[in-house]
């Protein structure tokens, strides 16, 4: 899980945006916020909520019992379930529980991430509330240690799968098959179940979706894997392509050299202080001039939490690179011709010199 002295100096990060914003307290609900400050992660099916408080106190409440083992100064809990059941209710009565030590706090001016416990404090408060997302949402993109271990681990799961993916992807496979054998890679890698249910692109012929069923691998086809599998709250964001029958044609072949050529432009080009919409519009003139037709979607985006963070290398946003952040470049290429595309997607750390691929899987067809 994270570090909890880690999770402390993010608290530290958060003060300073306190004192900026003139806030007493800041409440979060999100499970994700909550496990950032406090290092304790909520199941799905519980909630929980974590304050930090102006002079540098922190309480939260846990489902059941105080968790123990957590960057916070003061635990308390509620029951979430009562003779097993589960109390649907739980956001209210979490709600509750915070209004109830903002109150005894005199906190007037509180920050309030956007989640369900957020919600009924918000309806609930008399204090004046004031919106933080945007707030966390850059705090999130520079990368501490502890997150970039089970990002790692994450991308590592997904490297195992493409390894995988390598020896029984052939014509005749079904894809449900292969989704399910890939799962299991990652469950085994990790040696835990994921945090998130496997989802991204697992079609056959196809530019993405999930698996069909029923559907089964033809020669000639191209098979893209767009794998995301998560480990401890963290998502990996990853894509390969594979000829099922190794035998790719001449213009699968010089699409595939073009998706590669084009990740190498990003990786040339990368850097903090870097435009994203600079990076997308690279590969965009590079592929009009390559192959008279430009970017079908976004460049890539940033991971961590969430399967898309900031930054976003997409024209709708303006966002500049950062050290320390991590995001994805996944450059594709699709048509009849090809049948299915070719999209190749690596996971980048950016560093002060320039990014490293956090992700060690072969590119070839």
């Amino acid at each position: 899980m994270l570090d909890i002295n880690q999770s402390r100096i993010r608290q530290k990060r958060l003060l300073d945006k306190m004192a900026e914003a003139k806030l007493d307290a800041i409440v979060v609900g999100l499970p994700h916020h909550v496990y950032y400050f406090s290092a304790f992660w909520t199941n799905w099916l519980h909630q929980s909520a974590f304050v930090l408080f102006a002079d540098g106190r922190s309480w939260m409440t846990t489902p059941n019992a105080p968790a123990k083992n957590t960057a916070a100064d003061e635990v308390v809990s509620f029951e979430a379930q009562w003779m097993a059941t589960l109390r649907q209710e739980q956001p209210r009565v979490v709600g509750e529980q915070v209004i109830d030590v903002l109150k005894a706090r005199k906190a007037n001016r509180v920050g309030i991430d956007a989640s369900q416990v957020s919600a009924h404090v918000a309806r609930l408060s008399d204090s004046d509330l004031e919106p933080i997302d945007p707030i966390l949402w850059q705090m999130r993109r520079s990368k501490d240690p502890d997150e970039l271990k089970l990002l790692t681990e994450a991308i590592g799961a997904a490297a195992a799968m493409y390894d995988h993916a390598r020896k029984i992807i052939e014509p005749g496979i079904a894809e449900l098959d292969v989704f399910t054998q890939l799962h299991e890679v990652a469950v085994k890698t990790t040696g835990e179940p994921m945090t998130a249910p496997l989802g991204n692109d697992w079609t056959c012929g196809g530019g993405g979706g999930p698996p069909r069923r029923d559907h089964r691998a033809k020669a000639g086809e191209i098979y893209i894997l767009d794998l995301g599998p998560t480990y401890r709250g963290y998502f990996a964001d990853t894509c390969r392509a594979f000829c099922v029958d190794r035998k790719p044609t001449d213009a699968q072949i010089e699409a595939q050299q073009a998706v590669v050529e084009a990740l190498a432009i990003v990786e040339k080009m990368a850097r903090p202080g870097v435009k994203c919409a600079t990076l997308f519009s690279a590969v965009d003139e590079f592929f009009k001039e390559k192959r008279g037709k430009g970017m079908a979607h976004h460049l890539g985006h940033g991971i961590g939490l969430q399967p898309h963070e900031y930054p976003h290398l997409n024209t709708k946003w303006d966002d500049t690179l950062i050290e320390c952040e991590v995001f994805t470049a996944e450059p594709g290429v699709y048509g009849p011709e090809l049948k299915g595309g070719i999209r190749l997607e690596n996971d980048y750390l950016v560093t002060k010199d320039g990014v490293r691929n956090l992700l060690n899987s072969p590119l070839d067809l």
